[in-house]
């Protein structure tokens, strides 16, 4: 078995956020109680914890001519898979703080990104890649 990623996080509201995961994002739904809801992200555990008092702070670092959210978090995909996640976001009515792009172009590490937003505030990054070898690859 290959190792899994774990992160949990503040939420505002648990319907908003089953509605979000479940239903837009299409994650599998875990466990869960009146104060956190388990989900399967791309076959990695997310949590959403219910923290209706949390405040977020609005930081930003740039990032190839992008203010990119911090923090945020994702999914590395292939290059078919962001495209085919990036259409289906797109047709549900998603709103993208950073539109489906190539960034880097032309440049080792080219990748395709888009940033959005949950019902909570928590911004996601979806990144494509051609080339997984070129993840972690250096100029």
């Amino acid at each position: 078995m290959k190792n899994l990623f774990h992160l949990a996080f503040p939420v505002h509201d648990l319907d908003a956020a089953r509605e979000f995961y479940g239903g837009v994002l299409e994650c599998g739904e875990g466990r869960s109680s009146e104060c956190w809801i388990d989900f399967e992200l791309y076959g990695h555990q997310i949590v959403t914890h219910l923290a209706p008092d949390f405040v977020r702070q609005n930081v930003t670092n740039g990032v190839d001519s992008d203010a990119v959210p911090i923090p945020h978090f994702g999914i590395l995909l292939s290059i078919d898979e962001w495209k085919e996640l990036a259409e289906k976001l797109k047709a549900k009515g998603v709103k993208f703080i950073i539109e489906p792009k190539i960034r880097f172009e032309g440049e080792v590490g080219e990748q395709a990104t888009m940033f959005f937003l949950d019902p909570s505030g928590n911004a996601l990054e979806f990144k494509g890649f051609l080339d997984f070898n070129e993840v972690f690859a250096k100029q």
